[in-house]
């Protein structure tokens, strides 16, 4: 069950994560554009070539045979002939002429929206900001699977946790273990509260308040929490974090991730950070976070979907939320206090347009 479990992970991220290659090798072994498959089918077809093409521990025969399988399971027995044709065609070309890609320096538009697997718009904008050797370099890295990597709650344990998860302490974040063979969600240690998940770059984010113990944080957009309680375990049980959130159905990750760790110094609120806070207490806090909602095109590694979902008119959309909600925030800074404003995007209009 936990290597089916694994192996169904591995084929849906793995297959968003290179859709634009895997549909590049397709066409290929098409006769029409891929674009005219049946989408139940040609998601199919998908699954089917990201395994011949991204992981040899798979027979072809064996890829072939449960793609057709699943074509049928799914009511689509009039594409099993079709499906089969195509996957071994992609088979014979793939071993006998090789697959063509686009040239990197004379279309690298074309080569970040094939191997690259990036959509042409964005493939558009990363040569535009990056350049294009840059760009590629970019996509090649977003192209692979991201680390696992965990925050330690408890000091003096993570050097056992490295061991415990077969990972490596994070080269940058103080409390961190990345690289982790073994899925940390199912380790002891995890249960009792020794770590929680999170990539390292978001465990350097709530370091930059400089907060200390016995301080009040406010988290403006805290769901689902995981900076919320890296924060309260800073503060300490003297100290708060002031939890702001609009939607009221992520507010219950935050009562989960606290609950799981035993804090209680995170007091969660239902509110819209951009029309203001109403705290019903101080005028002004030293400690703001404002960790924005945002395209999230940074986070393409975890997220692959991302890739596929946002749409470049979002874009100016969330800088325009970000900047209303930091505005906002901004209003409540004591003086001399910190504001921290992040985004897990790197488009200039989300970052330093806002």
């Amino acid at each position: 069950e936990i290597r089916d479990r694994a192996l169904a992970t591995e084929l849906s991220y793995g297959t968003l994560r290179l859709r634009g290659r895997v549909d590049a090798a397709l066409g290929q072994a098409l006769d029409r554009p891929l674009r005219r498959v049946e989408s139940e089918v040609r998601n199919l077809l998908r699954l089917g070539a990201y395994q011949l093409l991204c992981l040899d521990s798979i027979p072809d025969a064996a890829v072939v045979h449960e793609t057709v399988l699943l074509a049928r399971r799914i009511g689509f027995e009039r594409a099993t002939g079709f499906t089969n044709a195509v996957l071994r065609g992609l088979i014979r070309i793939r071993d006998e002429q090789g697959l063509v890609w686009p040239d990197p320096v004379a279309d690298p538009i074309g080569h970040l929206e094939s191997w690259g697997s990036m959509p042409r718009w964005l493939a558009e904008r990363l040569v535009a900001e990056l350049g294009p050797e840059e760009a590629i370099h970019f996509a090649e890295a977003c192209a692979k699977a991201p680390p696992r990597t965990v925050r330690v709650t408890t000091s003096g344990v993570r050097e056992r946790v490295a061991r415990e998860l077969g990972g490596a302490p994070t080269p940058y974040a103080p409390m961190g273990v990345t690289n982790a063979a073994k899925d940390p969600s199912r380790g002891p240690s995890f249960d009792r509260g020794e770590y929680v998940i999170q990539d390292e770059a978001s465990q350097l984010v709530p370091l930059l308040l400089g907060a200390a113990p016995n301080d009040t944080v406010v988290d403006c957009c805290a769901a689902p929490g995981t900076k919320a309680v890296q924060l309260a375990e800073i503060v300490g049980p003297r100290g708060e974090v002031i939890a702001l959130e609009q939607n009221r159905t992520r507010m219950a990750l935050i009562y989960k991730s606290a609950q799981r760790l035993g804090l209680h110094n995170i007091r969660p609120l239902e509110r819209d950070v951009a029309k203001g806070f109403d705290l019903k207490g101080p005028s002004f806090y030293r400690r703001i976070l404002v960790d924005a909602p945002c395209s999230g095109l940074g986070t393409l590694r975890r997220n692959p979907d991302a890739r596929w979902r946002v749409r470049p008119e979002e874009i100016p959309r969330c800088a325009e939320r970000a900047l209303e909600i930091l505005s906002s925030a901004g209003r409540y800074v004591e003086e001399g206090g910190s504001l921290v404003y992040s985004v897990c995007t790197f488009t200039p209009e989300e970052t330093r347009g806002v």
